[in-house]
């Protein structure tokens, strides 16, 4: 499995977003390189753990800011957070007994999770919000 490499398509235009958006793909080849590597199940669950709680801070940030500007399509936005959320959660529930199948299907599901979101959800929200620290 290759490690999901940041694409300059997935700038949203804000240092500090995309610098953030760099430290979650970070995370995502954490964990699927900790499944590879068949380390200890605490330890996977733990990688798995620490991107959940980043990925789930970095939207409750992104719905602050949503809410705090009025933005047009925070229900929409918030809810495609939702479905990768859930997704994630399935793949951290998955009873799949091929570490390679379970690290394919976290990198392939945040690739293209984030490949898509990143260019349209969030290029649209940052650009609706100009300038603006994200932390």
């Amino acid at each position: 499995m290759a490690p999901i490499e940041w694409k300059t398509e997935y700038s949203v235009g804000n240092p500090s977003v995309d610098h953030e958006h760099q430290e979650l793909i970070d995370l995502v080849n954490q964990t699927a390189s900790a499944i590879l590597d068949n380390e200890p199940e605490a330890d996977i669950q733990d990688s798995f753990g620490d991107l959940l709680r980043a990925i789930t801070a970095h939207f409750a940030l992104e719905e602050q800011q949503m809410k705090a500007h009025g933005y047009d399509q925070r229900d929409q936005h918030k809810e495609h957070h939702e479905r990768l959320l859930d997704e994630l959660r399935d793949i951290m529930d998955s009873d799949e007994t091929s570490p390679d199948k379970t690290a394919e299907r976290l990198a392939t599901t945040l690739e293209a999770w984030f490949g898509d979101h990143f260019k349209t959800h969030d290029a649209r929200l940052h650009n609706r919000l100009g300038p603006h620290p994200h932390t």
